[in-house]
């Protein structure tokens, strides 16, 4: 090497190694995090918190308890015995038979028109809310943020402010005390709306919308064979919140029905409970906790059903590549 060669020599293959597992050892040692006395990284424990969820937990699980306990009660060790421990006997299915055939089999009539609110009334408000929801987050046209500004107003008003309006302007119309008294405001979703809105915007890429375009597809086309698939979880979570709040509806049709023979089942077995709490009338709070607990079977079932689809959605946009 001559004295004008001031390059420096090329490192080793051993050299290199060494020098990299150093520095990456290095860097390791640096930002590894470590525990007390260098243990390691552990999740923090909170009694008070593990206390606080056992207490809601249990707040939240002891009515459900409560009506399984009391609906395999007779009439007489429901009105005997400790309210959420077991009576003497087991009257449960006696029980469901009493309440499904009671005044005629009026409970079956009652659970008839409610699944015919909630596939009417929830079906309807979940297509219209995920057609609406989609054309907001696809489509620019004038006046789209007064739409969205009104649409987040009336999920801020209440629906029970608005149930009295309602009431009079069906009054005026004649559809009071008619199946539409209850269909037609369940229709309406803003919630639902604004929650397929959100999703759209990163579920459906406009690049496949605007591919499905160049290959001559219409744009409904592109929503039922296309969008409505991408749309699945977010269709899911808005169906499970308006098959729950249609079929819970109790406001709404207490003033809007006055014939027995169109009452939802939260109406109907309010008019139950009314008549076991009468001085002269037949004592049934057997057939009230029965129903109530046969009321919320198929809100479990369903939820159950579409929990998988729903906890998809949930997780839908966390993970990005």
């Amino acid at each position: 090497m001559s004295a004008l060669d001031t390059r420096t020599p090329a490192p080793t293959v051993t050299e290199a190694v060494t020098t990299r597992g150093r520095s990456g050892a290095g860097r390791s040692r640096a930002s590894r995090p470590t525990g007390p006395k260098g243990r390691g990284p552990r999740a923090r424990k909170s009694p008070l918190l593990l206390v606080v969820m056992i207490v809601i937990t249990v707040y939240s699980l002891l009515p459900l308890f409560y009506l399984v306990v009391n609906a395999t009660k007779s009439q007489d060790d429901l009105l005997s015995t400790f309210g959420l421990w077991f009576g003497n006997g087991f009257s449960l299915f006696q029980n469901i038979g009493e309440t499904l055939t009671y005044d005629n089999g009026i409970y079956l009539h009652w659970l008839l028109n409610t699944v015919i609110y909630v596939v009417v009334g929830a079906g309807g408000a979940t297509l219209l809310a995920t057609i609406a929801g989609y054309g907001m987050a696809k489509f620019r046209f004038p006046g789209r943020r007064a739409v969205f500004a009104v649409v987040l107003g009336a999920i801020a008003i209440p629906g029970t402010a608005l149930a009295v309006p309602t009431f009079l302007l069906f009054s005026s119309v004649g559809l009071t005390n008619t199946p539409w008294a209850v269909i037609l405001p369940s229709l309406i979703s803003p919630f639902g709306m604004y929650l397929i809105w959100t999703y759209a915007i990163d579920a459906v890429p406009m690049e496949v919308i605007e591919a499905a375009r160049m290959d001559g597809a219409g744009e409904f086309r592109i929503f039922f064979t296309i969008a409505l698939r991408l749309l699945a979880p977010g269709v899911v979570t808005v169906l499970l919140f308006a098959v729950v709040a249609t079929w819970n509806n109790y406001f709404l049709p207490l003033i809007m029905l006055s014939d027995p023979n169109l009452y939802p089942l939260t109406v109907g077995l309010n008019q139950w409970s009314a008549q076991a709490q009468g001085v002269s009338a037949h004592p049934i709070y057997n057939l009230v906790i029965t129903g109530s607990l046969l009321t919320i079977v198929p809100i479990v079932v369903a939820f159950l059903f579409l929990q998988r689809s729903w906890q998809s959605g949930l997780a839908a946009g966390s993970v990005k590549a």
